[in-house]
């Protein structure tokens, strides 16, 4: 087994009647390490999917159904360690998102070691969501291939379509609990076991065969009236306080104003109803967040707290995704798959129709060395220049992307009222994909140009006194 990346990430899932416009929603920040790792927005056709799989971090090998279906993927660019599909919509618009990184604990890990040569966050969207025609079959599929294979990590992976999201985490080498997110509810999920109270009886809860039996034979559950998977198999350390603990504190926070107001608090309930119907907007900006607002923020320097905790937003940023399948309109254009790359503070989202054949270049065709020509790497250079001096360059960084949001959402205006009107639907949708990637490259140009053009009275090699 080859040593895996660095992927940390924090979730956002909203039920259809928690959103503004009926959609159903998933969303993760894709977090790596300190270090670049370039990203690509790609459509993995079924001839191009691999008929057997193999890992490259643990060498399994898995015989694949026939008949996968169409999907959007984000992809590493360097697949020397996997595919790492992270995030897609199939053609049947059903959403997954792979992986979050969670936690457990040492009873767990004793009774159910981890696989090492089991599958893993590299793997799970490549070996599923081709082959799925629902949420809730998503999580069956999932589960099945845990209890068959193994899993060397610790994960929680969502799976929506129109009308449902569900949210799986898995726990030790085999075993895995699943839970449907109330049609009014909303998650936000950091690099934690995050699913509290279970009921094995529900129909909207999966889990393994003999889950509940493992907990009343090994004698897991610390509390007396309640089954808490999180009291039992999760964590809940002094690390979970400065780096967990805080992320749930400040989304929560955003939506209920009654959050307690306790950032290291480590109860918070897993699924909560906002005081407000949730936009994409409302999701980009927590998934931006870096304690705006609080003492803890990380661009407040002069404050005792600053640095404390975590932040959403983060320099390990390599991409943002939002998997939204809408209600309102046909389902040609139903499946949206908005996407950022870089650190989530200084970028925007873009809506991309995933009933596609094909990508922009500019979101695909990233390379490994840097170029301004591809979105990961403009928006890389914004967010480094952005940094540096944030108050000073905090109203190009609003304007911006505000500016991309409008402009993007006026193209998808115009092309929900056109689809009916359109014989090949898939390639209108391409090029109305290319023309939303030419808004996010050039407004992302002129504002570097703007940074640049300010930053030039910010420097310190400068002199008073001219000739």
């Amino acid at each position: 087994m080859t040593q895996k990346p660095i992927k940390t990430c924090t979730t956002i899932l909203a039920g259809k009647d928690a959103t503004i416009d009926g959609s159903t929603m998933i969303a993760r920040n894709e977090d790596g390490g300190e270090q670049s790792n370039p990203q690509r927005f790609v459509v993995v056709q079924p001839e191009d999917q691999p008929k057997t799989y193999q890992s490259k971090i643990s060498g399994v090998k898995i015989e694949l159904p026939k008949h996968p279906l169409r999907y959007t993927s984000t992809p590493d660019f360097d697949q020397g360690q996997g595919i790492w599909g992270g995030s897609g919509i199939n053609e049947e618009n059903i959403a997954m998102t792979a992986c979050e990184t969670i936690t457990s604990n040492a009873m767990t890990h004793a009774i159910d070691p981890l696989v090492k040569d089991g599958i893993g966050e590299e793997d799970m969207l490549t070996i599923v969501l081709p082959y799925i025609h629902s949420a809730e079959e998503g999580v069956l599929r999932l589960g099945q291939l845990l209890e068959q294979y193994g899993t060397y990590e610790l994960n929680g992976i969502a799976f929506s379509d129109k009308d449902s999201v569900w949210y799986l985490e898995t726990i030790g080498g085999h075993h895995w609990a699943a839970v449907r997110i109330p049609d009014d509810s909303y998650v936000v999920a950091p690099n934690r076991f995050n699913i509290d109270d279970f009921d094995f009886e529900s129909e909207d809860t999966h889990c393994s065969n003999d889950l509940k039996s493992l907990i009343e034979r090994y004698h897991l559950n610390p509390d007396y009236n309640r089954v808490n998977l999180r009291h039992i198999f999760g964590s809940d350390t002094v690390k979970d306080t400065l780096y967990n603990n805080a992320r749930t504190w400040y989304g929560q926070r955003y939506f209920n104003q009654d959050t307690v107001n306790d950032p290291e608090y480590s109860d918070f309930p897993f699924i909560r109803r906002a005081d407000f119907k949730i936009s994409v907007a409302d999701i980009k900006f927590v998934l931006s967040s870096h304690y705006q607002n609080t003492p803890y923020d990380m661009y407040d320097f002069d404050s005792e707290g600053q640095g404390k905790y975590r932040p959403i937003g983060i320099n390990r940023n390599q991409e943002v995704h939002v998997l939204q399948i809408r209600n309102d309109v046909s389902d040609a254009v139903a499946g949206i798959h908005w996407l950022a790359y870089g650190p989530n503070t200084f970028n925007a989202l873009v809506p991309f129709y995933a009933n596609v054949n094909d990508t922009p270049a500019a979101f695909k065709d990233t390379t490994t060395t840097y170029s301004p020509n591809h979105a990961y790497w403009l928006s890389r250079t914004l967010s480094t220049i952005s940094d540096a001096n944030y108050s000073s360059y905090l109203d190009i960084r609003d304007h911006y992307e505000d500016d991309v949001t409008s402009q993007c959402l006026r193209v998808q205006m115009d092309t929900d009222d056109q689809i009916d009107h359109q014989t090949d639907v898939e390639k209108y949708l391409e090029q109305q994909n290319q023309q939303l990637a030419d808004i996010y490259m050039k407004r992302s140009t002129e504002a570097l140009g703007a940074l640049v053009e300010k930053g030039m009275y910010l420097m310190h090699l400068r002199y008073n006194l001219d000739d």
